[in-house]
């Protein structure tokens, strides 16, 4: 374990969001979280004592169901120990600072996994931790996710590069993960939303800088959808978001629906990361239906967490 610092250990891996790291490390992410899934289908105590006499702490400053299950589980399963800390429980909720909670941390455990509201209360933590930080969740980004949804796409079609694929709703922090895993592997992601809810001139900016994937926009989820490999999209209102009346009406008309789904590929997939409001942003018919893949997508947040928990702790190349 990691001693404590005033600044952050440049030879610590974060995992704080997609587009900071290279398309090669996401790549070998993949990669391990396939073997990962693959070994544990075979033998249950596969890898089981990889991460033993290493703990995790789980901030969870959002409630939780997948990313808290999969990210304990996973250092379960790898001989770990976890340790759960929610606002009332730390001194963190009653003002002491970030880079404090960080450093004080960092005596304890091996790697901080913390689901928050904003994208600087992560990268605080890590300015501050001797030791890895991992972006759960913040209302800006949702990179665990989309490490999932990429390992569900090519379990399922094969090499995600070069493909299309479809987002249908407001630009939110799933969908600013997927623009940056787009930009990242090198596919196009068409992003159909209505103006107010679009995607930021800084996202656009960005993947037009860096060039190796691309960005589609349009206010017509019919266009957005045609011919597509792959849909997803989320619900409508995300836990910071207080108008949920007016944020439904302008969204209704990007309901994936199975005439929506009509225009893309037959063989397309439909993906949600959960929870969903049925019958609001997808109806019953595609989310039970042949397309959708989201229990797999659900199941593969515990592989894909367990190849980043490996690799931020150094027993994963």
């Amino acid at each position: 374990m990691s001693g404590d610092n005033n600044s952050a250990n440049t030879g610590v891996r974060h995992f704080l969001d997609i587009d900071r790291l290279d398309g090669a490390t996401l790549r070998r992410l993949l990669d391990h979280a396939v073997r990962i899934k693959a070994d544990l289908k075979k033998d249950r105590l596969a890898h089981s004592t990889l991460l033993a006499g290493r703990s995790l702490a789980l901030i969870f400053e959002k409630p939780s169901t997948r990313t808290r299950v999969s990210f304990e589980v996973g250092m379960q399963q790898f001989g770990g120990n976890v340790v759960v800390l929610k606002p009332d429980d730390m001194q963190l909720g009653r003002g002491e600072t970030i880079g404090d909670t960080a450093r004080v941390l960092s005596r304890f455990v091996d790697a901080v996994m913390v689901r928050t509201t904003g994208e600087e209360r992560v990268h605080e933590l890590a300015t501050h931790a001797s030791i890895p930080i991992i972006n759960g969740l913040t209302d800006q980004t949702h990179p665990c996710q989309i490490m999932a949804d990429l390992m569900t796409f090519e379990e399922h079609r094969g090499p995600i590069n070069g493909r299309t694929v479809a987002w249908i709703g407001d630009c939110n922090n799933v969908a600013v993960s997927w623009a940056h895993a787009a930009v990242r592997f090198g596919f196009e992601m068409r992003l159909a939303c209505p103006t107010v809810y679009g995607p930021s001139p800084e996202l656009l900016a960005w993947a037009e800088r860096e060039g190796t994937g691309r960005l589609v926009v349009t206010e017509s989820p019919e266009e957005a959808v045609r011919g597509v490999e792959c849909v997803i999209t989320d619900a409508w209102a995300s836990m910071h978001n207080t108008d949920v009346d007016e944020r439904a009406a302008i969204l209704a008309p990007y309901q994936v629906n199975e005439a929506l789904m009509a225009h893309a590929h037959p063989d397309a997939l439909f993906m949600h990361c959960l929870p969903a409001h049925r019958n609001e942003e997808v109806t019953d018919g595609v989310i039970d239906g042949r397309h959708s893949v989201v229990w797999d997508e659900a199941e593969n947040r515990l592989h894909a967490q367990k190849a980043i928990l490996g690799w931020c702790m150094g027993v994963l190349d």
